[in-house]
């Protein structure tokens, strides 16, 4: 594990970065929560760390790269939602706050346990978005714009890569037996239904924005074309899901799809010069 620091302009990106313009709506929709969840995560492990015992070594080592792997994943997607709003879709915003504001709550409100246990969810189900882009979107990623696929891909990387910690920090601070376990499971589906809420709301918003004036047969089709990509999208949830609400889940046991290290290795950071 280690941070990386990409660079990329975003200042002509606009919202249709795909020609699949559905897809890259969905896709637009979903930045949204990086920029507010990352935030959260990094404070949540921050508290996490100051709990967890000295003698996890090892893991404290991986919770200080996590956090500042999320910390830019955070300002990245700022930056690309910046230029979506931009692109006449201020509306998001309204949206985002509301979102925002969740998570100032959870933090303000629930337990370390909680907020832990949430982080851990959002970074397991996070392995179905993995797998999409680097195996089952390409043909929405044909003839995209080139910056806002390597963001992607450079962030569901990471989160591959960082794919164990939260994990071992729950279980480190709030043990593993069957208590530890069905809580886990709670967080998890708690975690994914209101983070899948937000999500369709700001989808909803950038969707129907896309569709005013359409004639009844251009609704159709682009719904249609969403559809499409939701089943595409769903097409290995079934799979996580199994192995996500097994007591004997291990993240580290997860096999990278294929391109993923060859992102990680594209933007790692180059050692540096022997002197002599």
């Amino acid at each position: 594990m280690q941070v990386r620091f990409p660079k990329w302009d975003f200042s002509k990106v606009r919202a249709h970065w795909a020609p699949h313009r559905e897809f890259a709506q969905m896709q637009n929709a979903a930045s949204t929560v990086p920029a507010y969840i990352e935030p959260y995560l990094v404070k949540v492990m921050l508290q996490a760390q100051a709990a967890l015992p000295a003698r996890y070594e090892k893991l404290h080592k991986d919770l200080a790269i996590f956090i500042k792997q999320e910390m830019q994943h955070c300002r990245q997607h700022l930056l690309f939602n910046k230029a979506l709003r931009a692109d006449g879709y201020e509306g998001m915003l309204a949206i985002e706050k509301e979102y925002e504001a969740d998570y100032d709550r959870f933090l303000k409100t629930k337990s370390l346990r909680f907020n832990v246990a949430y982080s851990e969810g959002f970074e397991a189900v996070s392995s179905v978005a993995v797998d999409n882009f680097f195996e089952d979107f390409a043909p929405f990623l044909e003839g995209a714009d080139t910056e806002a696929v390597e963001m992607w891909k450079w962030h569901l990387a990471e989160e591959y890569e960082h794919r164990e910690v939260a994990h071992d920090v729950y279980h480190a601070l709030f043990g593993r037996g069957p208590i530890a376990y069905l809580y886990r499971i709670w967080a998890f589906f708690y975690a994914v239904k209101h983070i899948r809420g937000h999500v369709r709301k700001v989808q909803t918003y950038l969707l129907d924005k896309d569709r005013e004036g359409m004639s009844g047969e251009e609704r159709a089709a682009s719904i249609a074309r969403q559809q499409h990509v939701q089943q595409v999208t769903a097409r290995h949830a079934k799979a996580h899901l199994k192995r996500i609400l097994s007591p004997f889940y291990k993240p580290a046991d997860r096999l990278p799809p294929r391109g993923l290290q060859e992102v990680l290795d594209r933007y790692a950071r180059k050692p540096a010069a022997a002197t002599a």
